[in-house]
């Protein structure tokens, strides 16, 4: 059974951290590419960054850029997402999701596998 279980998600200070986890079982997970999603109430589901299946290559939105880091365990199937500086307009619920061709991409679509995501809220 495939699975992508989210964890790490909370209530933060503004200006605080969390590190989101994403454990994935059930599949091959060192061919995949991982992205982690976030969608804030109201919007639209929107790439946050992402991680080619080789961990050479990642991508990061604008809005993101210098506070995010994404990183991979093989060993452990686990994906992170180091979240620093957190502000308010962080808040959303965070997915992440795997992809099957191994580099990566910013659309929904092409993504094979999604958690059931993870509540972010950042106080002002």
């Amino acid at each position: 059974q495939v699975q992508l279980v989210e964890s790490g998600g909370g209530l933060v200070q503004s200006g605080g951290s969390l590190r989101l986890s994403c454990t994935a079982s059930g599949f091959s997970y060192g061919y995949y590419a991982i992205a982690w999603f976030r969608q804030a109430p109201g919007q639209e589901r929107e790439a946050v960054s992402c991680v080619s299946n080789s961990d050479t290559s990642t991508y990061y939105a604008d809005s993101v850029k210098g506070r995010f880091t994404i990183s991979r365990d093989g060993a452990e199937n686990t994906a992170y997402l180091q979240m620093n500086s957190l502000k308010p307009e962080d808040t959303a619920v965070y997915y992440c999701a795997a992809e099957a061709s191994g580099g990566f991409s910013e659309t929904e679509s092409d993504y094979d596998y999604w958690g059931q995501g993870t509540q972010v809220t950042v106080s002002s």
